[in-house]
């Protein structure tokens, strides 16, 4: 969906008109961004932010002259003296800019500019949503080990990648939150997924009957993650109690420590004082509501071995994720945001736009506009921050995978801000520092050796899709709207037919996603979905009459001979499902979203006929 004129940014950031993705012009007024300014912690009244030469971002070969400057150390070690020219030939990296008569150091971030991109990439893969994918070995929920296993399987059939949900971890809170999109954290890693056999101390701890409890979840299709979650948690604890003498001396763990640094004692503190006081961060007692606060530092010393247990936790996730990204690239998945009330939130207080959320204006997901109660970085603030919150989460979610797909990455561009109190009628765009936001994503992709899939769904405004194709970033073109011949799509893109979000082949070919739409309250675009069921005849060949695994199989025949680099087919559409993963605008009272397993085993999975009949089909027009 295209739409996107917009009037200039002022010197905050902020854009004073819009017009939407059904050609509709809203101007802001100016109480919306009077509000905006003083959520960053601006005066309406000042002329702009504060200046900040706190980072320099500049591409390989690209010299800078820089006032003052007198030496740079290398990230790797070493240095050059300087008289205020930068030269071109430093090496990519973060380095420190020494400047006369300041007393702190700037960044130099040194971009090759654009991502990693190999020239024979041409694959395909399933997109699976991984609490999904149960074997006989699950405990209630798709884990690490079954990603393991389900990747193997995928290779063997000729997969080059497997696009997977987000694994970021939620707050341990019950009810415990179902979106992948919604985490505590982009940054760290979901104890639900762990493969407890697999866990360091599993073949030595007393599990009691918690195996046979897990065993009991695999019966049941709708996923409990808050049984799935205490039931792990009390294995893990078990496990934890076996090894923790001997952590110091294991050189993976001090070696997974070193790399994650500072942060992960962080995250584990407040994992840790999420159990003590429950409820969110902001509703703690007052000394702990800061990260650096004395009271947290105590509560960190006393409960010490709590803490230790939740970093130990992240390291036997990283490991697990690490082996079963072997059998092929992964192709993660990073969220637009994570929870206010979260982690991450807690940790970057002082980056965050109080009480703004980010969301969407009118579209054809969201014809009233959308809201994602996700916090938004404050532009000026993350820059005067030095991009450290923005690297982090970028080099978080590019471990262990060959490749990352950017969720909403317009939102690199400018990001729709809603004000405290409001909603998405009232909101306006925000201008984010795009360029030097797309640099530190190639230096990233580039030292991941990982390539880059940016989520432009939505309204586009002009230029953007030109820029990420400038930067090597691969766009996403999904069938369900794309209305140029297949043959004519692009060739830097990922293609597929439909989307988490979106209806499978069988429910728009049936009828029964309409149907299971009515039955939650929403009113389904049924002339879309008969509009949908003839470009799949036409497109297939199929007749009208014809059975789902026919029109599946038919439509992933033709889709795989796209020019584009990637080709991933749904799971859900390879099993022939009409259920899809989530409906937006409903809740969990009234859809299970993000919580329906498949409803047959990865055991019976690997053996199903239409999923074989698929795989044959992408495999023969992409052989590997």
């Amino acid at each position: 969906m295209s739409g996107g004129a917009a009037a200039a940014p002022d010197a905050w950031g902020i854009v004073s008109g819009y017009e939407d993705a059904f050609g509709e012009w809203t101007d802001v007024p100016v109480e919306t961004r009077d509000a905006l300014v003083a959520a960053m912690g601006g005066d309406p009244a000042a002329d702009g932010p504060p200046a900040s030469d706190a980072v320099h971002v500049v591409r390989a070969g690209e010299p800078v002259d820089v006032a003052g400057a007198v030496r740079v150390e290398l990230e790797e070690g070493g240095g050059r003296d300087l008289d205020g020219h930068v030269p071109g030939d430093l090496p990519l990296g973060y380095h420190d800019l020494e400047v006369r008569g300041e007393d702190d150091p700037r960044r130099l971030i040194v971009s090759p500019g654009t991502c990693h991109l190999p020239d024979d990439l041409r694959t395909w893969g399933w997109a699976a949503q991984l609490y999904a994918v149960r074997s006989d070995d699950s405990w209630g929920i798709g884990d690490l080990g079954d990603l393991r296993r389900l990747a193997a399987w995928s290779a063997r059939l000729g997969a080059g990648t497997l696009l997977i949900n987000p694994l970021a971890a939620v707050d341990p809170l019950t009810p415990r939150e179902t979106s992948p999109y919604y985490p505590t954290s982009r940054r760290f890693l979901d104890p639900v997924y762990a493969r407890i056999a697999e866990v360091p101390g599993a073949a030595h701890a007393d599990l009691g009957d918690l195996p046979a409890r897990a065993a009991e979840l695999n019966e049941v299709r709708e996923i409990d993650r808050d049984e799935v979650a205490a039931i792990k948690l009390a294995a893990l604890e078990r496990c934890y109690a076996e090894v923790s003498g001997g952590l110091d001396a294991d050189a993976g763990y001090r070696r997974f420590l070193d790399e994650r640094g500072p942060d992960l004692d962080r995250f584990a503190i407040h994992q840790t004082l999420t159990e003590l006081h429950g409820d969110r961060w902001r509703s703690w007692p007052e000394g702990l509501q800061a990260p650096s606060s004395p009271g947290v530092h105590r509560v960190a010393a006393d409960r010490v071995d709590r803490v230790r247990f939740h970093r130990w936790v992240q390291f036997v996730l990283d490991d697990q994720l690490r082996r079963a990204g072997e059998p092929l690239a992964l192709l993660g998945d990073l969220p637009i945001g994570s929870d206010p009330d979260g982690a991450d939130a807690w940790m970057w207080q002082d980056v965050l736009a109080e009480g703004v959320t980010v969301g969407a204006p009118p579209d054809m997901l969201g014809p009233q506009g959308q809201d994602w109660s996700l916090p938004a970085f404050v532009p000026w603030k993350l820059r005067a921050a030095r991009y450290q919150p923005f690297v982090d989460t970028l080099r978080s979610a590019f471990r262990h995978v060959g490749g990352l797909r950017i969720d909403h990455v317009l939102g690199l561009f400018r990001m729709f801000w809603i004000p405290p109190g409001g909603t998405a009628a009232d909101g306006a765009y925000v201008r984010q520092h795009t360029r030097e936001l797309l640099d530190i994503l190639a230096l990233e992709s580039h030292r991941a050796g990982a390539f880059v899939v940016g989520e432009d769904l939505g309204t586009v405004e002009a230029g953007v899709r030109e820029e990420l194709a400038a930067r090597r970033i691969l766009r996403y073109q999904v069938w369900w709207f794309e209305e140029d011949p297949i043959d004519e799509w692009a060739r830097d893109a990922l293609a597929s037919v439909t989307t988490h979000d979106l209806p499978t082949v069988a429910g728009v070919w049936t009828g029964e996603d309409a149907r299971m739409q009515r039955g939650v309250g929403l009113d389904p675009d049924l002339a879309w979905h008969d509009e949908l069921r003839t470009r799949i005849r036409r497109a297939a060949g199929v007749p009208r009459d014809a059975a789902v695994r026919d029109v599946v199989v038919a439509l992933h025949e033709r889709l795989a001979r796209a020019p584009d680099r990637l080709v991933v087919t749904q799971l859900e559409d390879a099993l022939g499902l009409h259920d899809r993963p989530n409906v937006p605008g409903t809740t969990r009272d009234v859809r299970a979203n993000w919580s329906l397993a498949l409803p047959v085993l990865l055991e019976e999975l690997e053996e199903h006929p239409t999923v074989a009949a698929v795989a044959s089909a992408l495999s023969r027009a992409r052989p590997r």
